[in-house]
């Protein structure tokens, strides 16, 4: 006996209509077809979405909404069909896409966590009652889109992004799909969309540009910024690709960019900009910037998105935007979106559902890249692959915005590099020269005391060390002086935001600060001393840090000395950056010209980024094979997706965080005490971790493991032990210090088998 109805999704009251699979399935396929057909791709997104839950017409499903709680896989029934119906290719593609609508796309074969998807096909798998046929149309066959290959290398990549951008376009369509019917049964639709259109945004910061226009001060600066926002703006027009802004700090990169990027969507008919930043510290001030821009009237500005894991949207708004934004995080339908490098990058190479259901929405968007030359060298070649397959095959224009651009054409020698790059900065060197306001020299090897007395003659001096120990010792040594303080990661995100306020305002007032700090401070965090100090580092973090001097031009030129600290603990700098360090110095050995004086032209910084590339070598630029275990699979469609998903981390130092109630500089701040006390009376915590966010250091987690075993620190919620929710005690707080923040050195490091960390 045939049923009469079969079900998707069971209503959680008695009485309420459940969801005809029918409609789910058609409704799934329909959003999914829409997100993919700009890019030629909507009958494939078509088909996964009328598979993907084709297994539901079971009894042994429908059992189960009736509350016959047994397993049942009702994934691999449609992933079977897609190879059935569709062949090898594309059939293959969306098996691996249908099959992980749930659990994450799988490896091909050898499965980790997740059971291959060799091993799905051939196993056991239940066959759906024939009705689907007369219920849902699956389309006759399915034409290859028009992908544009550089060469036959490049294939088996194209082809695993490809089905990365099937399997986020169905995951989202589902995800939606479903809210909707929950949502119809409450009668509260969810808060999303009603953004404001790109144009419209245009339009709000031309306002904004003209009233900070109206409001600068005339100076050399300010006319160089307002011809580097005109020269972008009229390369708007161009055709999508590959673009690179080259402008000096200072130079007014950020609203340039943004400009740009708004004006372009436009001419183009793009969806959104994504702006990714490479640092926690200087994301919020971006987006802060983007909001006082594009906001029109006292309306909440909803349509910005920050996402990254310090973000709480409780402070924007009212509720509903609060919920719009919470909603638009989850798959990027926004018109702006703020993102981490580690965020975005990440979920380019991800497996999971969560991760991935956004990746459909970078498509047809201008995209950031703030600080290019900040991606790490060990996934180097990925990267540079993923941007370029964005802007070849998917719509995507790119913006390489940076004041020391890395070399990453294939012309400059990168393997696989972009084949085009047009610059959007009139004239790069003339503004390089026009906006260098600073000397920076050489000055050789210096022991802390030594450095130190140079410190003390500046009333107003920052000082950059490569570790963390180095910049607490440094400030210890210095702590007698007047304006001396300190910053660094061991401070929570809370302490430091506070530090930098602090030390902003001392400059203003012109009191004496003496900053010393470790590399957070270099980019993008606005600051300007008459006189900077850098430990020996990569050339572009020494750019990048005499862009904290003299950035406002006050002074005919200031003052950036490069030291090489003088051996001991603590001294030695990370292989990442000695191998930097390395790579300046033979720069500086072929420009003899002036010992004391580094090479700074863009000429020199070209050249750095050659011989740095050029000493890793390919394999060192992608330590994962993630390139070629994608080549190596062209053509049996194996690709390994979980194992990739595991293995690209942006960042490889695993650490676990610790929070800290830190009660503000003059103590009066409750937040994190707060907090603590309702985390340990909620169900899902998850708010309140956002919230907790600011005041957390991250640290290793065999330095965890000791705190809590000396009972300085306790755990709240031991389910959630390896992701957070540890906490430092009240009576043990003296180890987190108002000057130096986290003491990671102190006797309670140490765990009873005499290990120090």
């Amino acid at each position: 006996m045939t049923r009469p109805t079969w079900y998707a999704h069971s209503a959680s009251v008695d009485g309420q209509p459940w969801q005809r699979l029918s409609e789910h399935l058609e409704g799934t396929a329909e959003r999914a077809a829409a997100f993919l057909a700009a890019a030629g791709l909507a009958e494939w997104s078509r088909a996964a979405g009328l598979l993907h839950d084709v297994g539901k017409y079971a009894d042994q499903f429908q059992a189960r909404l009736e509350g016959r709680r047994r397993p049942f896989d009702h994934a691999a029934p449609g992933a079977r069909l897609a190879v059935d119906r569709y062949g090898k290719l594309p059939g293959k593609m969306l098996a691996f896409c249908v099959a992980g609508h749930h659990a994450g796309l799988a490896n091909g074969v050898n499965g980790e966590r997740i059971t291959a998807l060799e091993e799905r096909l051939r196993g056991t798998v239940s066959t759906p009652d024939p009705i689907w046929e007369q219920e849902i149309a699956l389309p006759a066959t399915l034409v290859s889109p028009r992908i544009k290959l550089r060469n036959t290398d490049t294939a088996g990549f194209c082809a695993a992004f490809l089905t990365r951008m099937v399997f986020s376009a169905l995951v989202d369509a589902d995800y939606l799909d479903t809210e909707a019917y929950y949502a119809g049964l409450d009668g509260t639709p969810p808060a999303r969309g009603k953004h404001p259109d790109l144009a419209d945004l245009s339009r709000r910061l031309d306002g904004h540009l003209d009233d900070l226009q109206a409001q600068a001060e005339p100076s050399a600066v300010n006319d160089l910024r307002r011809e580097v926002l005109a020269h972008a703006r009229r390369r708007a027009a161009e055709p999508q690709g590959v673009f690179a802004l080259t402008v000096p700090t200072g130079g007014g990169k950020t609203l340039a960019s943004l400009a740009f990027a708004l004006d372009h969507a436009v001419r183009h008919g793009l969806d959104r900009v994504i702006y990714v930043i490479p640092y926690m510290s200087i994301i919020e001030q971006t987006a802060g910037v983007f909001r006082r821009a594009l906001r029109d009237g006292d309306g909440p500005v909803d349509f910005v998105i920050e996402h990254h894991s310090t973000f709480d949207e409780e402070s924007i708004g009212n509720r509903e935007s609060q919920d719009k934004l919470r909603l638009a995080m989850e798959n990027w339908d926004a018109p702006i979106i703020v993102t981490t490098a580690v965020q975005f990058f990440e979920s380019l190479f991800a497996n999971r559902p969560s991760r991935c259901r956004k990746l459909h929405n970078v498509a047809n968007s201008v995209v950031i890249l703030d600080e290019a030359q900040t991606l790490p060298l060990e996934h180097l070649r990925p990267c540079v692959a993923a941007l370029d397959e964005l802007a070849r095959n998917w719509r995507a224009s790119v913006v390489l915005c940076t004041a020391t651009q890395p070399a990453l054409r294939e012309t400059d020698g990168f393997t696989g590099g972009f084949e085009e790059v047009r610059e959007l900065a009139p004239e790069p060197e003339r503004l390089h020269e026009t906006l260098d306001r600073t000397r920076i020299r050489h000055v050789g090897v210096l022991a802390d005391a030594e450095l130190v007395d140079r410190l003390n003659e500046s009333p107003r001096v920052l000082c950059i060390v490569n570790t963390r120990r180095h910049a607490r010792e440094l400030y210890e040594q210095l702590a007698d002086a007047e304006g001396a303080c300190h910053l660094s990661t061991l401070m929570c995100a809370a302490h430091r935001r506070a530090r930098l306020d602090a030390v902003r305002q001392r400059l203003a007032d012109g009191a004496p600060v003496r900053l010393i700090a470790t590399s957070l401070v270099e980019a993008g965090v606005d600051l300007d001393f008459p006189v900077v100090w850098r430990a020996a580092a990569g050339l572009e973090s020494i750019i990048q840090a005499a862009g904290r001097c003299n950035r406002e031009g006050g002074e005919p030129q200031g003052d950036v000395f490069v030291f090489e600290p003088a051996a001991g603990e603590g001294r030695k700098p990370p292989p990442e950056i000695a191998q930097f360090a390395d790579a300046a110095r033979s720069v500086i050995r072929r420009h003899p010209d002036d010992p004391t004086s580094l090479p700074t032209s863009l000429d020199a910084i070209h050249a750095y980024f050659r011989e740095l590339y050029w000493l890793k070598g390919d394999d060192a630029l992608d330590t994962k094979r993630i390139l070629r275990q994608c080549a190596e699979r062209r053509r049996t469609q194996d690709f390994p997706f979980e194992t990739i998903a595991r293995e690209f981390r942006l960042i490889d130092d695993v650490q676990v965080p610790v929070v800290v109630p830190w009660r503000g500089e003059g103590g009066r701040d409750d937040t994190a005490a707060r907090l603590l006390r309702e985390l340990e009376h909620v169900s899902r915590p998850g708010r309140i971790a956002r919230k907790l966010q600011p005041y957390v250091v991250q640290i290793q987690p065999c330095q965890r493991g000791a705190l809590i075993a000396a009972g300085a620190a306790r755990v709240i919620r031991e389910a959630d032990f390896e992701r957070q929710f540890v906490v430092l005690v009240p009576e043990n707080l003296d180890l987190y210090d108002e000057h130096v923040g986290l003491k990671s050195d102190d006797p309670t490091f140490r765990t009873a088998a005499g290990l120090v960390y």
